[in-house]
């Protein structure tokens, strides 16, 4: 390790964007990744099933304009053009909805964001919980697409930050895998990868970064880590946060979300690839639902990828793969029978929550908080910048949020440099 004029920590979506600002303008940079690989949230393996699949981000959201796009079409990475993640099939325990019911569900899904947007939108910082009231027959699904969107249970989500969110609706599924997109988006910059950051003494002219491989002196210092790893005390610093910070970031804590990817050794019936499917059960309203997205490939195993948020998705992980292998296959075998446990060939879980160097999955402001968002972008004695999802005041929960908080402090830090 040696001197440098910023040190980078974190090489996911921000922290590459922000190697690659600093790389294309001439500053001198080093890049840190605790990991053994860069992506951080966004991660694609293809040795598990064969095929590229998303542990993390997947979803192109805002595709039009997310900064993504452009990049994967010069990369000819391919993706799929749709206008919503709408699930084409509702399985209604062991009885496929009809199309009438189908849409009653998701009007009832969809009306319950309205209705935490438009109290955001008239100013109110209140609790999701507090303003939606789905139908009872399809509170079930309209709670479980509030956890997933937004990773934290409808009482702990602010509906100020909700209607701040900008979405165009599109999102587009990322075909060879928005980790590989990321990564290959950042495959110019120079990373130390398996470096971990524990200390950044921030109290001197510059930054001192005590990492696993030594000590980087810098100017200033990008910190991209989640919310949950720095107010969990994952990197100590000295002197302290400032009280503004610390509470923004404990504002906006990394919720919760998981996946339950099963391969089958033959396809499944009356699906087509990339086919979304909600499913849940009516007769027991406190059985939480759950959807999944299809995908089949003529040269692998049709797979099934079951997506949990919030607090769901916290209690599954922590009691181990085998639980959250458990109540999705139920699902599935509610919808399909019970044959469909026998064609299982592989099962992969992700544990987002219990990975030291993430905590989680993408940050909710909580009710009342949202206006604390912003503090999370300004610099802290104009030597550390903090930069990620969490920090964008309007793509928060994103790789292109991300991305573009990336970008902005490699630009403002790069002007700090410059001035000394």
């Amino acid at each position: 390790m040696t001197d440098t004029d910023i040190v980078v920590v974190g090489a996911g979506a921000a922290g590459l964007a922000a190697g690659e600002r600093l790389r294309e303008t001439g500053v001198e940079a080093i890049v840190v990744e605790a990991a053994e690989r860069v992506g951080g949230r966004a991660f694609t393996d293809t040795s598990v099933f064969g095929v590229p699949f998303d542990l993390g981000c997947h979803w192109m959201h805002s595709a039009s304009r997310n900064p993504f796009r452009p990049i994967a079409d010069a990369l000819d990475h391919r993706y799929l053009m749709r206008s919503s993640r709408r699930a084409a099939h509702l399985y209604l325990k062991d009885r496929l909805a009809d199309d009438e019911t189908r849409a009653a569900a998701w009007e009832a899904v969809q009306g319950a964001f309205r209705a935490a947007e438009a109290a955001g939108e008239r100013g109110l910082d209140v609790a999701a919980a507090d303003v939606i009231d789905p139908p009872t027959e399809w509170a079930p699904l309209a709670l479980h697409w509030m956890r997933l969107l937004s990773a934290l249970d409808a009482p702990q989500i602010s509906t100020l930050d909700l209607c701040r969110y900008a979405d165009t609706g599109e999102n587009w599924p990322v075909l060879d895998g928005y980790g590989a997109l990321v990564a290959r988006a950042g495959r110019d910059v120079p990373v130390r990868t398996g470096v971990a950051v524990t200390h950044i003494d921030w109290s001197g002219r510059g930054v001192r970064a005590e990492t696993s491989a030594g000590t980087v002196h810098a100017k200033a210092a990008i910190v991209t880590v989640s919310t949950n790893v720095l107010a969990e005390g994952g990197i100590r610093f000295t002197p302290e946060l400032p009280v503004d910070a610390a509470e923004a970031i404990a504002a906006c804590p990394t919720g919760h979300a998981e996946k339950v990817a099963i391969s089958f050794d033959c396809p499944l019936p009356g699906l087509d690839s990339t086919a979304y499917i909600d499913t849940m059960d009516p007769d027991d309203p406190d059985r939480p639902a759950i959807n999944f997205t299809v995908y089949e490939d003529a040269d692998a195993r049709p797979l099934m990828i079951g997506q949990l948020g919030g607090s769901v998705a916290r209690g599954l992980e922590q009691a181990g793969a085998a639980a959250m292998t458990d109540f999705a296959l139920a699902a599935l075998a509610d919808a399909f029978g019970s044959e469909i446990r026998d064609r299982v060939h592989r099962v992969h879980t992700t544990h987002w929550g219990s990975d030291p160097l993430i905590r989680g999955a993408y940050s909710c402001a909580l009710p009342g908080k949202a206006d604390l968002r912003a503090r999370l972008g300004e610099p802290i004695g104009e030597r550390v910048l903090l930069a990620g999802e969490a920090t964008s005041p309007d793509a928060f929960s994103t790789a292109h949020g991300a991305r573009l908080t990336g970008l902005a402090a490699a630009e403002r830090a790069a002007r700090i440099v410059a001035s000394l």
